[in-house]
């Protein structure tokens, strides 16, 4: 088992005074499918600037400025989002959504044995866990 170590202690994370989280299912449970890297960029800065309840209102300019999006490439950006259902949107105000229930485990406990490269690949194709 790998022994992680402090890399720079003197820029351990800390929890910030303003509320701003992701949540990790986003990349365990591949959520990461359901959009474009542009609404993916939305969502982090929705993800960033919201409020403990995820609301935000910024608007559309400000957030085509800060992401470097027409507004055609925005709209687009949320609606996949909105889609996902990762994220509800009546203008001016956002939502980030809190992510649906898991419906399934996602992966096998871990049992500390080492796999081969066709285990895992031949789990994938059969729709199990690696």
């Amino acid at each position: 088992m790998m022994q992680k170590k402090i890399l720079r202690l003197d820029r351990l994370r800390q929890v910030p005074a303003q509320f701003s989280w992701i949540d990790q299912r986003l990349v365990r449970e591949n959520f990461l499918r359901h959009g474009e890297p542009t609404a993916w960029a939305l969502y982090l800065v929705l993800v960033t600037v919201a409020d403990a309840q995820g609301l935000s209102y910024y608007s559309d300019a400000t957030l085509s400025r800060l992401l470097k999006l027409d507004p055609l490439q925005l709209a687009q950006a949320r609606q996949q989002l909105v889609s996902a259902d990762l994220l509800a949107y009546h203008k001016p105000l956002y939502q980030v959504l809190a992510l649906p229930p898991a419906s399934t485990p996602v992966s096998a406990p871990r049992t500390g044995q080492s796999l081969s490269v066709g285990d895992i690949l031949r789990r994938v194709v059969q729709g199990g866990a690696a």
